[in-house]
This record gives structure tokens, sequence and C-alpha cells, in this order.
């Protein structure tokens, strides 16, 4: 199995950017697909963004597309979410998941998950 940690949450005003990372420890952090998932006060938690374990392709739900860029470094077992040009309504906990094989949109499909880390986004 492996483990994540989620890091680089932290508060910022509308219009700014932060960088999330992921780093895993355990079994092959290369044979796993990644996602980022998040989930806003008194919401469930809902799909951000996927990747394949060779990041040769990624995935976005419609609200992030052309602000976030996932990303992975497999060298390093370390997994990426770049955030442009955030919104308040993107203010939540921020999750990472992996899963053997292909990528996936539903939480449920991920057998691994990180803790989160908190992302407020200031008017």
């Amino acid at each position: 199995q492996v483990q994540l940690v989620e890091s680089g949450g932290r508060v910022v005003q509308a219009g700014g950017s932060l960088r999330l990372s992921c780093e895993a420890s355990g079994r092959a952090f290369e044979s796993y697909a990644m996602g980022w998932f998040r989930q806003a006060p008194g919401k469930e938690r809902d799909f951000v963004a996927a990747i394949t374990w060779s990041g040769r392709s990624t995935y976005y739900t419609d609200s992030v597309k052309g602000r976030f860029t996932i990303s992975r470094d497999n060298t390093k077992n370390t997994g990426y979410l770049q955030m442009n040009n955030l919104k308040p309504e993107d203010t939540a906990v921020y999750y990472c998941a992996a899963r053997e094989g292909y990528y996936s949109v539903y939480d449920r499909d991920f057998a691994y998950w990180g803790q989160g880390t908190q992302v407020v986004v200031s008017t």
C-alpha cells in the first residue's frame, strides 16, 4: 500500500496561486493513478483532478479547467496541484488519493488517501 501526505494549503487572496504537494511513501508510486478531491464545509467531497500513472493524461472538473494543473514527478514520489486564479468557492480541504490501475473521477474508487490540507481563499 501507499501512504500519502499533503502540504501547501494556506490562506490566499482571491486571484492568487497555490501549489499543493502530495508526497507518497510505501509501494511503487509510479504504479498508481492519482487524484485530487476537495470538500467544502457542509458539502460532499468532490472530484477536482486526476492523472494517470505515467502522467501522460490528465482530467479536470469543469470548474477548475484552465486554472488548475495536476502533475507528478515519479522520481520524487510526489504529486502536485498547481492552482491559479483562485476563487472564494475554491475554499475547501483538499485531499490527494491514489489507486492502482487507471484513473477515476469517483472517490469510492481510490483506496489510499492523505489527511487533507486546508485552502482558504479570501475576498
